[in-house]
């Protein structure tokens, strides 16, 4: 047996691996100068989007387990970004809400993705944007395949 299965360079896994911390990286500077992780910065869209949802629905959309996601938000209700408070009709659920704090940074972030996009001069590389948001939805189609293999 040879294992060409095992060489990295046959890996569907790797590329995308690569790119998520390339991308992350390329995100740094920014998320360093918010004071926030990328992991936060994805917590804080999801409430910018939807503020006052379930710690439940925060770990559905991002795809990540609970035990994740609890320690972050932790520490973001410690930097005074969001409370968590025990929801009033059903104790066992908590409910994250940003404070004014966690709002006002939505303005700095506001800037963020496009910063991002002129980063990766995707018009002036060999991948242009519409291949790039192509493959973006691409992503999201391989997503829910995976995350109903995995359920």
């Amino acid at each position: 047996m040879d294992y060409e299965q095992l060489k990295l360079e046959n890996q569907l896994c790797f590329p995308f691996y690569a790119v998520s911390r390339l991308i992350i990286r390329a995100y740094q500077e920014d998320l360093d100068r918010l004071g926030i992780t990328y992991p936060q910065y994805l917590v804080m869209m999801v409430l910018w989007e939807k503020d006052g949802i379930s710690l439940n629905e925060i770990t559905e959309k991002l795809i990540l387990n609970t035990n994740t996601v609890t320690p972050l938000l932790k520490r973001m209700e410690a930097m005074q970004l969001i409370t968590r408070t025990p929801s009033t009709v059903d104790q066992r659920k908590i409910i994250i809400q940003l404070t004014s704090q966690g709002w006002a940074m939505r303005e700095s972030a506001a800037e963020i993705p496009l910063k991002l996009t002129n980063k990766l001069n995707l018009e002036a590389s060999d991948v242009q944007i519409a291949e790039a948001l192509h493959l973006k939805n691409k992503l999201y189609e391989l997503i829910k395949v995976l995350d109903k293999s995995s359920n």
